[in-house]
């Protein structure tokens, strides 16, 4: 991390449209189990602020402050256009683990820079599985639909077809293009296989305990937010003591870091994933088609409804197409992370 240190942005405080959406009860208020106020030597001063101020000049405290990282003054999403714009085509990655807001953001200013990203991977939604934030939901999609549906969207070269409804679009973002140049290739980590990596309480605080025991900072913190967090679920769903906790980001971290493992599998070609914008009960929903039927011919023009097909779920010209991941290289008690993370 010294001779390449990462760029650390600010995203968007809020989503694109409706309420903010937390996880306290399972995460606590700063999404780390309150490990602030727990480990306040654990914690930064309120001198971080200024890193991030284009108006403070911080060049000399910004040395010694952050030595592992480089503070941009700019938002997320323009960091990440910049980043896009200096780098040669299909040599970027994105790594999103949590709500879209920030890559919806970078996609709507300027498309055609944004698609020069080679993978946008994605932990996010629940297609044959039960929802984790309501009965159809999963928290990341439900927490900025819009960004999702419109990210999404990009995976088809006439990204009309799935786009929200214009009524929606609380931001003012601008439409896409209507043909784009290529299509986003986008690979989704849902709940349906993230939840089959686990880690007990037993396991993780026995695997743990040596190094907390050497005073290793990075295993006390983790040791704090996965065991609060395996109390709020435990709490929650009423498993007991050893209720467990699925690795949903340490899966999908594992997936960009080694995507060529021939174990992680997907089906055969790309699904037509699409997401629930709105609803009283299913706001967040994925929606598959399932149904024993053969798709439309190439002679269905874009933007044209077949017969029998008013919302284009048989057409080859319409829909999204997203890379599911349905299998990996390890399943079952995800302890191997424990090694990797400590290993050196």
């Amino acid at each position: 991390m010294k001779s390449h240190k990462p760029i650390v942005a600010l995203g968007a405080d809020r989503p694109l449209q409706d309420e903010i959406v937390t996880a306290e009860h399972i995460h606590g208020a700063d999404g780390l189990h309150n490990v602030h106020n727990t480990y306040p030597h654990l914690a930064p001063s309120d001198a971080w602020n200024d890193l991030f101020d284009g108006d403070a000049d911080d060049s000399a405290k910004h040395a010694t402050y952050s030595p592992f990282f480089t503070a941009s003054k700019a938002p997320a999403h323009k960091e990440m256009l910049r980043i896009l714009k200096d780098n040669p085509l299909d040599t970027i990655s994105i790594l999103a683990m949590g709500r879209l807001t920030n890559v919806a953001l970078a996609a709507a200013e300027d498309p055609e820079t944004f698609l020069k990203v080679k993978e946008v991977v994605i932990m996010g939604g629940a297609v044959n599985v039960p929802g984790n934030v309501t009965p159809v939901a999963e928290f990341n999609t439900y927490a900025d639909r819009v960004a999702a549906a419109r990210l999404y969207a990009l995976t088809l070269l006439l990204p009309v077809s799935t786009m929200p409804p214009a009524s929606e679009n609380f931001a003012n973002l601008p439409a896409y293009p209507a043909k784009l140049s290529r299509r986003l290739k986008l690979t989704l980590l849902p709940l349906d296989i993230t939840t089959r990596h686990t880690i007990s309480k037993n396991v993780l605080n026995q695997r743990i305990k040596p190094f907390i025991d050497a005073g290793s900072p990075l295993a006390l913190w983790i040791a704090h937010c996965l065991n609060g967090a395996i109390g709020g679920v435990a709490d929650m769903v009423g498993y007991g003591v050893d209720a467990g906790f699925s690795l949903h980001d340490v899966c999908t971290f594992w997936y960009a870091m080694t995507p060529n493992d021939p174990a992680w599998k997907i089906p055969d070609t790309p699904e037509d994933i699409r997401i629930k914008t709105t609803g009283q009960w299913t706001k967040g929903i994925y929606i598959i088609d399932s149904r024993n039927r053969s798709r439309q011919g190439q002679a269905v023009l874009a933007g044209k409804e077949g017969a029998g097909d008013p919302m284009g779920w048989l057409s080859h010209t319409r829909g999204n197409r997203l890379n599911r991941i349905t299998s990996s290289p390890v399943e079952g008690v995800f302890d191997i992370w424990m090694e990797k993370v400590f290993e050196n």
